[in-house]
């Protein structure tokens, strides 16, 4: 299983989330591609950068040409919101910025205006809708968004529709966000993890006063995640971030084991002497704490229940969250219960060191009042990707190997999904030009050996 790890030491905001993604091998095109679709005139502009003796990567945000996100000049900003009637947002600064007045704000670009008098919910919504975006990144966008809108209306206590996102509606926190969700579908983790987020200490200048930190749309949003403060007195978690970061839904706690492939480091704006502003992303295979036996099979946990009094969409949710949450596998089966009873059995595989994490999760989210665990032993075949070109685009292929001898390929469903809508066709006939592309690869091999 395919899994990614956050480690928040030093927060999260959406440009170090980019800069991470990308250090950790998602090819620059993706999330560019994703910027472009916005049609918004953005770039992506990448650079190598130290930050304490880290070498990791810094994503700025252009538009027109120009950083997206400088700060508006004070006289500017009173004079747009003398016309403003729209609730603020908390944040009006972009993350990075120290929230002091301590800094230049002698610039005042052209798109000014329309950084202070903010977008919609709804028209954020509208344009991440009509950008060419495939279905799961622009869900991820748009939850984003919505988590970020929920929080600014209970802290305003005002309808959703009425909030209008003044800095993180503006064209380099969107590119942020939906750059953002491109990267994470693109690396195809199978479960997100986090680590307990650093929100760092200090005040921070919001729309409505000096507030400590986290800024309150922040602190709403990192609601139940576990959180803590230490080593700076900076902001060091923006609403940007840790909207995100809830889209995603991670498991919080320590690194699970796991294989590492690839680790990437994504870059703050700021560089303080003796803190890394960084967030580190691990990508890699989970490794169960069983040791593979001699004929390479592997232990797993199977925890059941049958449940006849839970409704389907319960059932539904539990699955899905079971597998968010990192389960090796969900299974729902129809089964014939007591006094004739339907009912359902809920079967969850898990790694025998998360077994924990599943017990509470079906106990608290279903009606059962117990559990049946055991340990089996499982045999998988080696799991590898391989992409093709097709009429309708790239697609990847997962290939399934025993001691390197190729025994099942098919291609990437969503993958096929997203380009059968773009192409209006069929989602078999993608699938039969990748499976054809995938042989003609394959005879393109032998041949050439």
């Amino acid at each position: 299983m395919r899994i990614a790890y956050l480690d928040c030491f030093a927060g999260i905001s959406g440009d170090m989330f980019l800069g991470a993604l990308i250090d950790a091998g998602v090819p620059l095109q993706v999330l560019q591609d994703a910027t472009t679709a916005l049609n918004v005139g953005a770039t992506l502009r990448t650079e190598k950068v130290d930050r304490s003796g880290i070498s990791c990567t810094k994503v700025h945000v252009l538009e027109g040409g120009h950083l997206a996100d400088q700060p508006i000049a004070p006289q500017q900003q009173q004079k747009h919101e003398a016309h403003s009637v729209q609730p603020k947002t908390q944040h009006l600064h972009k993350t990075g910025h120290p929230h002091t007045h301590d800094h230049d704000h002698t610039h005042v670009d052209s798109t000014a205006a329309s950084h202070t008098h903010g977008r919609s919910l709804t028209t954020i919504r509208a344009l991440i809708q009509a950008a060419p975006l495939a279905g799961p990144v622009q869900r991820t966008a748009i939850r984003a968004f919505e988590l970020l809108g929920a929080s600014e209306s209970k802290i305003h206590n005002v309808p959703i529709d009425d909030i209008h996102f003044h800095e993180i509606g503006a064209v380099d926190a969107i590119v942020d966000i939906v750059a953002a969700s491109a990267g994470i579908h693109h690396l195809n983790a199978d479960a997100w993890y986090c680590s307990p987020i650093n929100v760092g200490s200090g005040t921070v200048v919001c729309a409505h006063g000096t507030f400590p930190v986290p800024a309150p749309a922040t602190a709403d949003l990192l609601r139940g995640a576990p959180t803590y403060s230490a080593h700076v007195q900076m902001e060091l978690v923006t609403p940007t971030g840790a909207a995100l970061l809830r889209a995603l839904d991670p498991t919080f706690g320590p690194q699970p084991a796991m294989r590492v492939d690839h680790i990437g480091y994504g870059a703050g704006t700021r560089n303080s002497r003796d803190f890394p502003n960084v967030l580190r992303l691990s990508v890699g295979e989970a490794a169960g704490i069983s040791a593979p036996h001699d004929d390479g099979t592997q232990i797993v946990t199977v925890l059941e229940t049958a449940l006849d009094d839970i409704t389907p969409q319960v059932l539904a949710h539990v699955a899905e969250a079971a597998l968010a949450a990192g389960a090796l596998d969900v299974m729902l089966t129809p089964v014939l219960m007591k006094k004739g009873r339907p009912g359902t059995l809920l079967t969850v595989l898990c790694n025998p060191s998360e077994s924990r994490t599943f017990e509470q999760l079906i106990l608290r989210e279903t009606t059962t009042l117990g559990i049946r665990i055991r340990e089996d032993r499982r045999a998988c075949l080696d799991r590898t990707y391989a992409t093709v070109s097709t009429p309708y685009g790239d697609i990847r292929i997962k290939i399934g190997s025993l001691a390197g001898e190729a025994l099942n390929a098919a291609p990437e469903f969503e993958d096929c999904r997203t380009a059968a809508a773009t192409h209006r066709t069929s989602v078999k006939q993608v699938q039969q030009a990748a499976i054809a592309a995938y042989v003609q690869t394959l005879s393109a091999n032998e041949d050439a050996s």
